[in-house]
C-alpha cells in the first residue's frame, strides 16, 4: 500500500507541475515573441523564393485577372525592400543601400537581398522591449509604435507570400511549407 501511495502521490506532484509551473514562468519579451515570427516567416518565404526555378523569376499569371501585377521576383525584392523600409526607424543600420533592390533581377541576387533583409528585420525586433514596444517613433503606413510596425510587416510579408505561393502553385510547384 505504501508503493502505491507513494505512485500516487509523486503522479499528482508532476501533473500538477506540469498544469501550474507554465503560470508562474516569465513572461516572453517581445523581442522574443516578434523574433519568433519573423524567423517563422524568413524561414517560409526564403523557402517559397528559394523553390522557384530561376527561369520563372519573370513569371506572372496570365489567365484571370492579374494585369499589372508584379512578376515573382518582384514579389520577393518587394518584400526585402519592404523590411527596410519598416524597421528603419528601429535604430538598426542596412548593411546594404536597400534601393539597390529594385534593380535586382538575378534569382540568386535576389535570394540573397531576401535573406539579408530579414536579418535586418530580426535585429531590428531585439530593439524591442516592454519599456519601447508602444512608444510612438516614425510613422510608417499608418503605424507608429515598435509593436504595431512589426505587426504590419509581418501581415505584408504573408500578403505577398501568399501571392507567391500562388505563382509557385500555377507553375506545378508545391510551397516548401505545404510538403511537411
Amino acid at each position: 500500500m505504501k508503493l502505491k501511495s507513494c505512485l500516487t502521490a509523486i503522479a499528482t506532484l508532476a501533473v500538477t507541475t506540469l498544469l501550474i509551473a507554465p503560470a508562474f514562468a516569465a513572461p516572453a519579451s517581445p523581442a522574443e515573441v516578434y523574433g519568433k515570427l519573423f524567423s517563422g516567416q524568413a524561414e517560409e518565404v526564403v523557402a517559397a523564393a528559394e523553390a522557384m526555378p530561376a527561369d520563372k523569376y519573370n513569371f506572372v499569371p496570365t489567365s484571370g485577372e492579374f494585369k499589372g501585377v508584379r512578376t515573382f521576383g518582384q514579389q520577393v525584392t518587394h518584400i526585402a525592400d519592404a523590411q527596410y523600409f519598416f524597421f528603419s526607424g528601429f535604430g538598426v543600420k542596412p548593411t546594404i543601400d536597400p534601393k539597390s533592390i529594385a534593380t535586382l533581377t538575378n534569382k540568386d541576387d535576389i535570394v540573397k537581398a531576401l535573406k539579408d533583409s530579414f536579418a535586418f528585420a530580426e535585429q531590428a525586433m531585439k530593439t524591442i522591449t516592454p519599456e519601447n514596444a508602444f512608444e510612438k517613433i516614425a510613422n510608417v503606413d499608418g503605424t507608429d509604435t515598435r509593436a504595431s510596425i512589426a505587426a504590419f510587416g509581418l501581415a505584408h510579408t504573408n500578403d505577398h507570400y501568399g501571392q507567391m505561393v500562388v505563382y509557385l502553385r500555377l507553375n506545378g510547384i508545391i510551397p516548401p511549407a505545404s510538403r511537411k
